[in-house]
């Protein structure tokens, strides 16, 4: 069985080109797409040439209109993983952008601490090194 790479994830925001601002800022990321989406929605790509996450909104600001649609819900998963090379850099980088660091753990296999974005969702930034 071939194995399957990650090539994105799709998450709802409030503003999806002042998430791909930080995000850029904050792991040195690109906007690889930006248009339009589904249910007359803008989404934007930002990562790398492999991965990226899709941040989308709908049209208005509609948080959980329907609850089984995940288009329509802010923070319906539990976090979003970030690998970085230097955790502390990376901390410092989240912090100055207003966002608090919680969580720090340092078990096999690397060093991690999570925070949450103003949606609400939860990312864990992992090192490795």
């Amino acid at each position: 069985m071939a194995k399957g790479l990650l090539e994105h994830v799709n998450i709802t925001v409030r503003d999806p080109d002042k998430t791909a601002e930080w995000l850029c800022e904050l792991f040195g990321w690109k906007v690889r797409w930006r248009g339009e989406a589904i249910h007359g929605g803008l989404t934007v790509h930002v990562g790398s040439d492999e991965q990226y996450l899709a941040v989308y909104t709908g049209p208005g600001d509609k948080p959980q209109v329907e609850p089984n649609d995940s288009y329509t819900q802010r923070g319906g998963l539990n976090h979003v993983g970030v690998v970085v090379e230097d955790l502390d850099a990376a901390e410092k980088r989240i912090e100055a952008l207003g966002f608090k660091a919680h969580t720090h753990a340092d078990y096999e296999p690397g060093r991690r601490f999570y925070f949450r974005d103003t949606d609400g969702i939860e990312f864990e930034v992992v090192s490795y090194a």
